[in-house]
């Protein structure tokens, strides 16, 4: 690290991966109240999916940082 501060860094879709995270956030608050919502298999892999796009923004977002590093 070279001591400078630097912006942080907003790569393209970072909004849309914000969105998706508040959204499985909010499916989740909404599964909690109806546990029976869980049997849906539809469920699972929109909760899997959801979780991978905003897994997948994270590193781009860590990825594009650590370049800004170098």
């Amino acid at each position: 690290m070279d001591g400078e501060m630097h912006p942080p860094v907003q790569p393209a879709g970072s909004s849309s991966s914000g969105m998706m995270a508040r959204l499985t956030l909010s499916a989740l608050d909404r599964l909690t109240e109806d546990p029976s919502s869980w049997s849906e298999p539809v469920v699972h892999r929109a909760l899997l999916i959801s979780g991978l796009s905003v897994l997948l923004s994270s590193l781009a977002i860590l990825e594009a940082h650590s370049g800004q590093q170098l």
